[in-house]
């Protein structure tokens, strides 16, 4: 039986009643009633003060960066070459300032009275920058000038105690700081410390170790409180670290009073000095032509006359401070002529060529082939020669003999093994490697020419370099500037050990290039190079210019100054001196080497001691052909290095 289905239900409709439409429209209209009360209020409180502290009080901002110290630059003794300074820029905050009318006179008045701004146009700024936050005002402000601005603030405080009438603070002023970098001793060392260009280092140790010097901004992130104060967060920035150099500034300023009174009184196209310890390949002292002010480097008057100045163009000009910045000590390479001969025979004694008792006869020329001839220092002839003398009277005829028994084979190799044609590693930029005639090209007369240092080129410290280990028993050092860095507390962090880069010889031949060095100056061409109760050693180079016909010359003195305690290498270049006669005697450097070395060394302190004994004993005039009608030419007072390469 089939079940009987139920109907649908009807669904129920609620019926909206009057009463639940009035509750609806009262609901509405309570709501409408609030927001407009709370406008009401918003309006009446945007003109509150206080209110609009605390909105300002939201606003974030970040300050600018705060600076980091470059590092100091310091001498071997703790003097201060290079030094950052903090100074200050006076900034405008118009936003700020403009928040409190009460506030605009009393800082303008601060500015005008403080610092004598113009007042009419601190109001033209408020105008036109009325939305701006950064408005410099004054640059590179000092300490003391900086703190006027506070001094001023306090005793507006005051006045305001005592008058009450005075109303208003000073707001919207600040002070952005900045490291600038500064030379306390202005010129000395130029060529060595360099300077900053737009935050970096350039030339010198500012360039070489900009990164060691450079440190890491840090920053300010505040915010305006209540009463418009700054609430800061400050990261610290981190300052760089210090560079402790090998210069010593007594030696190195008396090196550069006599360059540049040479300079002044005689002239010359160059003049290079150099001094480093022989023991561990520390520069003492390096200057080159005449120093700039390292404060303002691009300065051209002290150079130039104003009329010259005035005739040059921008171009022109940069060229001439390239000339000024230029470190003629590393940067230019020239044939260094007869100072070159002790590596040739201690090449010749290293290899058992020949020994300390050799002898050779010079007739005063080498020939080769139909129509060259290369002439000695005598023209005439020294005669029967030893080794020792072929040194300390400087003849070419006699190396010419030594390096032809070498073969251009171990010549060439003995030029690398004392790194002629290599960079020395010294740390500072724009070293030139200078050249060398290859092996395949070291021909007789390629091979005879570079025997006495002519047909290679060097640079100051490459051959200053060979030369201290060829008398500090063969150790080969490489020349360094710098001899320790230290944090920014004074810490040290790291030392710059002496790097040994080869041995170039042995102790024996070390000891016989010393003594023939010593015989040199007691003797031979270097006797001008003589102080007063030092024992001094070295040897003078007269090396002829390209094209030779002109007969432009490079004189030089390469020698060592050994105490008990210390070995010190000098070497000093003057390139086509302006006077005819010193341009072609090697006296010219020898006479500096000896000024100079007579008043550095007690600041070494390196003092003479009882009465000098050279090692070697006198040479026996008989071994030497002095007879003039023999040898008219031959004159042991004022015995020059001629270098000439003639045709016949």
């Amino acid at each position: 039986m089939r079940e009987k289905q139920e109907k649908p239900k009807k669904k129920q409709v609620r019926k909206f009643r009057s009463w639940m439409q009035s509750s609806l429209v009262f609901i509405f209209g309570a709501i409408v009633v609030a927001f407009l009360i709370l406008l009401v209020r918003l309006a009446f409180l945007s003109g509150d003060d206080k209110y609009e502290k605390s909105a300002l009080a939201q606003q974030s901002y970040v300050s600018s960066e705060i600076p980091y110290k470059r590092g100091a630059i310091l001498d071997r003794n703790g003097n201060v070459l290079a030094a950052s300074d903090l100074i200050y820029h006076l900034i405008l905050d118009p936003k700020v300032l403009l928040n409190k009318e009460e506030n605009v006179e009393p800082t303008i008045q601060a500015l005008v009275q403080v610092y004598g701004l113009d007042e009419n146009e601190l109001r033209t700024i408020l105008v036109e920058k009325k939305e701006s936050s950064y408005v410099p005002l004054i640059r590179q402000l000092s300490y003391a000038e900086k703190e006027r601005m506070s001094q001023y603030e306090e005793e507006w405080e005051k006045r305001k105690e005592q008058e009450k009438d005075l109303k208003g603070e000073i707001k919207g002023v600040w002070f952005e700081e900045e490291y600038k970098r500064s030379y306390p001793y202005q010129t000395v060392a130029s060529h060595i410390i360099g300077f900053i260009v737009d935050g970096e280092g350039s030339y010198g140790i500012e360039q070489q170790y900009n990164e060691e010097l450079t440190g890491i901004n840090g920053r300010t992130y505040g915010y305006y409180d209540s009463s418009l104060n700054i609430q800061k967060t400050v990261k610290e920035a981190e300052n760089g670290n210090q560079i402790v150099s090998t210069i010593d500034i007594n030696v190195q300023r008396v090196v550069q009073r006599y360059v540049e009174e040479f300079l002044d009184t005689v002239g010359a196209e160059n003049v290079g000095v150099l001094m480093m310890d022989a023991d561990n390949g520390e520069i003492l002292a390096m200057q080159s032509n005449y120093s700039f002010d390292l404060n303002d480097p691009r300065a051209l008057d002290e150079f130039y006359s104003q009329e010259e100045l005035a005739a040059m163009s921008s171009a022109d000009k940069m060229t001439a401070r390239y000339g000024i910045w230029r470190n003629f000590c590393i940067s230019d390479a020239y044939e260094p002529g007869s100072t070159f001969k002790p590596i040739t025979v201690a090449a010749a004694l290293e290899e058992m060529i020949t020994d300390i008792d050799a002898e050779f006869v010079c007739d005063g020329k080498e020939v080769f082939g139909e129509d060259i001839a290369i002439k000695c220092s005598n023209s005439r002839g020294h005669g029967k020669i030893s080794l020792v003398q072929s040194l300390m009277y400087s003849c070419n005829d006699a190396l010419m003999q030594i390096a032809a028994a070498e073969g251009r084979e171990i010549f060439y190799s003995y030029q690398k093994h004392f790194r002629m044609g290599s960079k020395t590693g010294i740390d500072l930029p724009g070293e030139n490697a200078g050249s060398l005639v290859t092996l395949e090209n070291l021909n007789q007369t390629e091979l005879a020419t570079s025997s006495f240092g002519q047909s290679l080129t060097v640079n100051m410290v490459q051959m200053a370099s060979a030369f201290a280990s060829l008398v500090n028993g063969g150790t080969y050092y490489e020349p360094h500037v710098v001899r320790a860095i230290k944090n920014s507390e004074g810490a040290t962090i790291k030392k710059i050990e002496p790097v040994v880069v080869t041995k170039t010889v042995s102790a024996d031949t070390s000891a016989f290039i010393k003594e023939a060095m010593y015989l040199t100056v007691k003797e031979g061409t270097a006797t001008k190079a003589q102080v007063n109760g030092y024992m001094l050693g070295g040897k003078t180079g007269t090396a002829q210019k390209l094209p030779r016909s002109e007969g432009k010359n490079l004189v030089s003195f390469l020698g060592f100054v050994e105490t008990e305690d210390r070995n010190v290498v000098i070497y000093v270049v003057v390139d086509e001196a302006h006077d005819p006669e010193k341009m072609s005697k090697s006296a010219t450097a020898s006479t500096l080497a000896a000024a100079i070395l007579e008043e550095t060394l007690p600041y070494l302190k390196m003092y003479p001691e009882g009465e000098i004994n050279y090692r070697i004993q006198r040479v026996n005039a008989d071994d030497i052909l002095v007879n003039e009608e023999d040898n008219p030419d031959y004159n042991p007072e004022n015995n020059e290095e001629d270098t000439n390469v003639i045709q016949e």
